[in-house]
């Protein structure tokens, strides 16, 4: 009995070695979270391909979705064509197929587009979470600013880019005679094309104001180096707008123009205001072409110190 119990007194600190072991294991197979928010290279990629991989999940199920609303997306589509009868009763639009696999490659297409569309605040969100650990607290404000502005603009933008086509096309079609009967069958993958094309146009020129805010929030561009160049950036809106929108009529054009002339004074009026509070932040309230002024006053010297009164005895 004596030697059992020797046995598993001797037993017992074996034991206690081998869970302080298991216990050493498992915390080194426990990673460590740095409270700065760095991780190592692998760790990043591996964060990047599951945030990818939410993306295109998001991206797959909602254009499945997309698929079952794809008439109503499709009807928008036709809608054009059926102005332009309206307007030439003559003329027979439609929209053609030149191939047999072209209906179901339409409909991938579209749904595809729409799957993009519905999942922009997921990818949004994503891309944001993978970013905002490496980012200051004052980035992190002008990240949430420059995100919560350009994707209203953007999509504002894109609507207004399908409005341009919705009078557009019927215009530009009422061209053709009417003396008699004239068909216009136009191909779906190029009408596609070109109304995908116009819409992100508009959406990206929406957010070119945003993008000259963030650069004069990160000290790249002052608002009056932007305010020097308004008259070329006007002239540019118009020829922006005259050369996406295919109407003879003069009242569209500088009805689109006009927001993203709008805009772009917006973006300075705030470029100015961010300008002199950092001014005031860094206590100068100065004219960005105005001279600092020097303090030339003479200053006192102190006398010579007891170590050099040592020295000269």
């Amino acid at each position: 009995m004596a030697q059992n119990q020797t046995s598993d007194e001797a037993a017992e600190p074996a034991r206690a070695r081998r869970g302080r072991g298991s216990s050493k294991s498992s915390t080194k197979k426990r990673r460590r979270r740095d409270p700065e928010g760095r991780m190592a290279l692998n760790e990043h990629l591996i964060e990047l391909r599951n945030r990818l991989v939410v993306c295109a999940v998001a991206i797959l199920l909602l254009a499945v979705v997309g698929w079952f609303v794809f008439p109503y997306v499709y009807s928008f589509l036709q809608r054009p064509f059926d102005a332009a009868k309206v307007l030439n009763p003559n003329l027979d639009a439609r929209i053609s197929y030149t191939k047999a696999g072209d209906f179901l490659s339409t409909k991938l297409q579209i749904s595809a587009y729409i799957g993009l569309i519905l999942s922009a605040p997921v990818v949004i969100y994503e891309i944001w979470m993978f970013l905002v650990p490496g980012l200051h607290k004052t980035e992190r404000r002008y990240a949430i600013g420059f995100f919560g502005s350009a994707i209203p603009l953007f999509f504002i933008g894109c609507v207004a880019g399908y409005w341009i086509m919705d009078k557009a096309i019927p215009i530009l079609l009422s061209f053709a005679p009417n003396s008699e009967a004239v068909t216009a069958n136009l191909n779906f993958g190029d009408y596609l094309k070109l109304f995908i094309k116009t819409m992100l146009a508009f959406g990206v020129a929406f957010d070119l104001p945003v993008v000259l805010v963030l650069l004069n929030f990160l000290g790249i561009l002052s608002g009056r180096s932007m305010l020097k160049a308004w008259r070329w950036v006007v002239f540019l809106c118009f020829a922006f707008t005259a050369v996406m929108v295919p109407t003879p009529d003069p009242f569209t054009m500088i009805g689109m123009t006009l927001p993203m002339v709008a805009l772009y004074f917006a973006a300075v009026a705030v470029s100015f205001w961010n300008d002199r509070r950092r001014r005031k932040a860094e206590g100068a309230e100065l004219d960005d072409e105005q001279a600092s002024s020097i303090d030339d006053a003479p200053e006192a010297i102190d006398g010579p110190s007891s170590l050099d009164e040592d020295d000269d005895r």
